[in-house]
């Protein structure tokens, strides 16, 4: 791998650096630092690692557990099954399903929600938009919003330093809304708004 590259390469510096040529000692000394060793070494765990691409034994692990519950309840009684009936009855597995969710949700790759195709009819004198994803998990977005005083537009009024809107870096003050989580915006009131947010 790269570490033995590296100590090739650090062993014809050391003979080129017995014969001083300018720069050499320099990068010998680069070449032997730990810092860069340490680097090195990270880089080939983590080629080693993607070369593994550890895949999921299931996509539907929270129905998976739910089954093999109900064989057990019909299965013999044995020391075995009774202590695998426990460890999936369990308060980690059992009382929180979002353990075995998140995990189905990581297997199959459903990380963001689908997007609704861009319309085929806009016109080519229309202002630049953009479709902005933003997952809030019952937190604030960080945005307030207003009715534009000429065109009636509802338009982001202020983004809230440090908010959801502020981090994600996607919305800025004067923008227009025109739908919000898939609900046409004109003609509603910021407050009607602001309930579908």
């Amino acid at each position: 791998g790269v570490s033995h590259v590296l100590t090739l390469a650090l062993q014809e510096l050391s003979l080129l650096c017995k014969r001083d040529v300018n720069g050499l000692g320099m990068l010998h000394d680069l070449l032997r630092s730990r810092w860069l060793q340490a680097l090195l070494k990270i880089y080939e765990c983590l080629q080693h690692y993607l070369g593994k691409r550890p895949a999921p034994v299931t996509l539907q692990a929270r129905a998976l557990s739910r089954e093999v519950v109900e064989l057990l309840r019909e299965a013999p009684q044995s020391g075995d099954s009774k202590e695998l009936r426990r460890l999936l009855r369990s308060p980690h597995l059992k009382a929180s399903p979002a353990l075995l969710s998140a995990h189905d949700t990581v297997a199959q790759k459903d990380f963001e929600p689908t997007l609704p195709p861009l319309p085929d009819n806009i016109p080519e004198n229309e202002e630049a938009m953009r479709i902005v994803c933003l997952v809030k998990n019952n937190q604030p977005l960080g945005a307030t919003i207003k009715r534009h005083e000429i065109t009636g537009d509802i338009t982001v009024a202020r983004v809230i330093h440090g908010g959801l809107a502020d981090r994600s870096g996607l919305l800025y003050a004067g923008d227009k809304l025109v739908e919000v989580n898939g609900v046409p915006v004109e003609g509603l009131e910021p407050e009607q708004v602001i309930n579908i947010l």
